[in-house]
Order: C-alpha cells, then structure tokens, then sequence
C-alpha cells in the first residue's frame, strides 16, 4: 500500500508540476490551453486547443520542448545514479564518478572555445566525450579479466581532476565570449530546448531504463554481495560492464544538451530507497519518476525564482540537493545508531 502511495504522489507531483511550469513565465497560460495544446499534439483535437497563435507556439516551441527535456534527463540522470549505487553496494555513488559529466565538460569546453559553430557541435562533443572519459575509466580498471571497483574509483577521480585542468586551461585559452559559454553550460540549463533534442535523449533514455528494469533482479542478487551473485548466478563482471555502459549512455545523453545538473543521480535514489527499500524494480520506476518530477519543478523555479532571468539549474539542484542530502544523513546515522 505505501508503494502505491508513494508512486501515485511522484506520479501527481510530476503532471501537476508539468501543468504549472507551461502555465507559468513571462507570458501567462490558462490551465485549459496548456491541456488543449498538449492534446493536440497527440493527435487529439479540442474546444481547449489555444485561439492565439502566439500562446500556441509558445507552448509547443518553447515549453513543451523544455518541459520534455526535463522529464528524460532527470529520469536519465536518476536511473543512473540507481545503477551506479547497485553495482558499487554504496548509497553515495552517483554518475560522475566514472568521469562522464566531468568528460563531457570537458569535450563541450574544447568545441566551445576553438570557436566551433555548427549546429550541434558542442552536444556532439559532449556525448562523445564523456563516453570516452568513461570508457578510459573503465578500461584502467580491467585487470586479470576482472574489474577492481577500488582503481575504477581512483581512476574516476584522477580523471575528474584531469579534466578540471583541461576545461581550466580551455577558459585561459578562449576569449570572453567563450569563457561565458563554458561556465554557463557547466552550470546547467534547459534554455532553448528543441524537438530533436528530447528525441535524442529519449533515444538514449528508454531502452536503457528498459533494460536496467531488466536487470533489476541481478542487482537485487549482487547486494547480497559479488560471491554470494554469483552462486546464484549472477554473472558479475558481464552485469558490471554492462550497467557501466548504460550509466555512460544515459549520463552522456543528458549532460549533452542541458549541461551538468548536480546531486539527481546521488540524491533522488537515496530518498527512494529510504521510502520504498531497496527492491531494484520499484526503486527503478521510482527514481525515474522522482527525477523527472525534480528537475520539472527545479527548473520552474530557476526559470520564475528572478523575473526577466533564467537561473542555472545545476545551481538549484546543487543547493536544494546538498541540504537535502545532509539531513539524510543525518537521520540515517541517527536510525543505525552510528557509523563503524
């Protein structure tokens, strides 16, 4: 029963803040014509369908594309974390360990500053980049046909702070103009979110949220820890490099076009499992849900919190998630009586 509630709430939090954030902005929407705007556009015709052109393209240009970019990379960025968690057995990882989002920075950084101007050059080099920061993470930590979780950490890390150094020196290097670019796409944003971006993350994003649900049972398995998976079955290694590759996917595809959005992947499946336990399958669906229903709600704050300003939205996350994330703490250490 507490499942059901708790999944219905994410469910309404996330239609309700839909609803409000293409309701809400500078030019204000009526209820009914951002539900007859968002029928229309399945296929449904309706009284409610928006008479002023300008609400209307407003809604489906603007809104709806931004408001669907926020859905997929939040459920994107949470599935993530949820992965990461399961194949490390520890609550405190999330995607940027392996180096993705610090990658990805850094390819965006390099495309930025050199002054490349072609229509999607930056995302491209973002996702390609952070595939590759992963990939390399990965591969120093293959030894003896298995991985070593310790070095693919250590190995996270020092390509994290290589790739701090790189995005540093592409600041020095590039003039004012760059500099401006590189340091509000690392702070994250969904401005100007188009159609053929959301189809390309929810490329990225449903098959591999499908197929981590498949693998939910594996993971339920591999808490019981490495030896213990494997006598039942469980092929570790394969199940590890494969959840790898989905974190790298899905991380890549996100931060691509909206930029580094902190603390979805560390923080939303960590209140999940504090809700519901640590059942991979609903743990899954309700870590999508929560994540898109966070970054829908973060970025209708980030978007109306200053009027004629449009905040960065990895700022909100960050500031709403560490607080946040701290009394979770907290109230964890509280309940197990302290941490050997």
């Amino acid at each position: 029963m507490k499942r059901v509630l708790v999944l219905a709430g994410l469910v309404a939090a996330l239609i309700i803040g839909v609803v409000v954030s293409a309701a809400i902005g500078q030019l204000p929407v009526d209820v009914t014509d951002v539900l007859g705007a968002a029928l229309k556009s399945v296929g449904i015709s309706t009284s409610w369908y928006p008479s002023d052109d300008i609400i209307a393209q407003t809604l489906t240009q603007i809104r709806f594309p931004r408001l669907a970019l926020g859905i997929v990379v939040g459920a994107c960025l949470a599935v993530g974390g949820v992965i990461m968690q399961a194949i490390f057995g520890n609550p405190l990882a999330e995607p940027g360990v392996v180096g993705v989002s610090s990658g990805a920075a850094l390819g965006a950084a390099a495309v930025i500053a050199a002054g490349v101007t072609a229509a999607g050059a930056t995302a491209a080099a973002a996702f390609v980049a952070g595939f590759l920061a992963t990939l390399l993470v990965y591969l120093t930590a293959r030894a003896e046909g298995r991985t070593e979780v310790v070095t693919l950490l250590l190995t996270g890390i020092a390509v994290n702070a290589f790739a701090g150094a790189g995005i540093a020196l592409t600041m020095f290097l590039g003039n004012t103009s760059a500099r401006e670019q590189i340091v509000f796409w690392q702070l994250g944003s969904l401005n100007g979110a188009r159609w053929h971006e959301v189809a390309f993350v929810t490329l990225v994003a449903v098959p591999s949220i499908a197929v981590s649900f498949a693998l939910a049972r594996r993971y339920d398995l591999l808490s019981l820890g490495e030896r213990s998976a494997a006598h039942l079955g469980v092929r570790v290694e394969l199940l590890r490099i494969g959840s790898i590759g989905i974190v790298a996917f899905v991380t890549a595809a996100a931060v691509s076009f909206a930029g580094i959005i902190a603390f979805v992947g560390l923080v939303v499946p960590h209140a999940m499992r504090m809700l519901l336990g640590p059942a991979h399958r609903t743990l899954i669906v309700a870590s999508v849900i929560a994540g898109a229903a966070l970054i829908v709600w973060c970025d209708l704050v980030a978007r109306t919190l200053v009027p004629g300003a449009d905040l960065p939205l990895g700022m909100l996350t960050a500031l709403i998630g560490g607080p946040f994330f701290f009394v979770l703490i907290r109230q964890t250490r509280a309940r197990s009586g302290g941490w050997g």
